[in-house]
């Protein structure tokens, strides 16, 4: 019976059918099953092929403490993979981050993020970054259409649109205030091309040369330049 056994275990001096035991441990050859759990310090694939862990349900990777309590919990499931540890890191073959998640903040480290979602990125709070630029010969589109927008910051707002228009859009008011300092346009040519225009009488040659006037509430509207200023007969957009 034992000479049996030795024969159909396939026992030699080098191990147990596809087990082998060598100087550097144990070697599995072929397709391996344990039903209970194995303790091992390394696992590693024959040099040049690959390692490969299949389960009908989810493969969980664990790391204990002393006292066998989990610190760090990988799970590998058909809907989904969950990692549960302080702190998530993304890196390089060089070691660069290029993506970092704990308790505090997500950092993405690479040089540039891209969204490729139709609806592009939604951001429920506020946002905080030092330059939003969009892609060479495409368009910035800044858009809140059912709430405002709001750009805030201590030193200053640059917009700048190097090789283009730059538009503004509002379906009620656009609004320009400055608490300590002033508005300025600097350009070759300022348009306000629908102004409302006064009532007035025209006397002598009509001009087509006209005169912004500022009412108390800060409307402006166009009247027609003459000899002297004609605002003040042209009140009637200030009502």
């Amino acid at each position: 019976m034992t000479i049996w056994i030795l024969k159909v275990m396939n026992f030699t001096i080098d191990g147990m059918g596809n087990l082998r035991i060598t100087e550097k441990g144990l070697k599995l050859e072929g397709d391996s099953e344990f039903l209970q759990p194995l303790y091992a310090k390394e696992i590693q694939s024959r040099p040049g092929n690959a390692l490969y862990f299949k389960s009908a349900r989810n493969v969980t990777v664990n790391i204990l403490n002393e006292q066998t309590k989990v610190l760090t919990q990988l799970i590998t499931g058909p809907k989904a993979i969950e990692a549960y540890g302080k702190k998530f890191e993304v890196k390089t073959v060089s070691g660069k981050l290029l993506f970092s998640a704990d308790n505090n903040e997500v950092v993405v480290g690479a040089e540039r993020l891209r969204v490729l979602g139709a609806e592009g990125t939604v951001f429920p709070k506020s946002i905080e970054t030092p330059n939003v630029r969009a892609d060479p010969f495409k368009e910035l589109r800044l858009e809140s259409p059912t709430r405002s927008l709001v750009m805030e910051a201590p030193k200053g707002v640059e917009i700048n649109a190097e090789a283009g228009n730059m538009e503004a859009i509002c379906r009620t008011e656009l609004r320009l205030e400055s608490k300590d300092g002033e508005i300025k346009l600097d350009a070759a040519k300022i348009k306000l091309p629908r102004l409302p225009h006064g009532s007035y009488t025209p006397t002598g040659t009509r001009q087509k040369v006209f005169e912004i006037c500022v009412c108390a509430n800060g409307r402006l509207f166009l009247s027609q330049a003459g000899t002297g200023s004609t605002c003040q007969i042209n009140t009637s957009v200030c009502l």
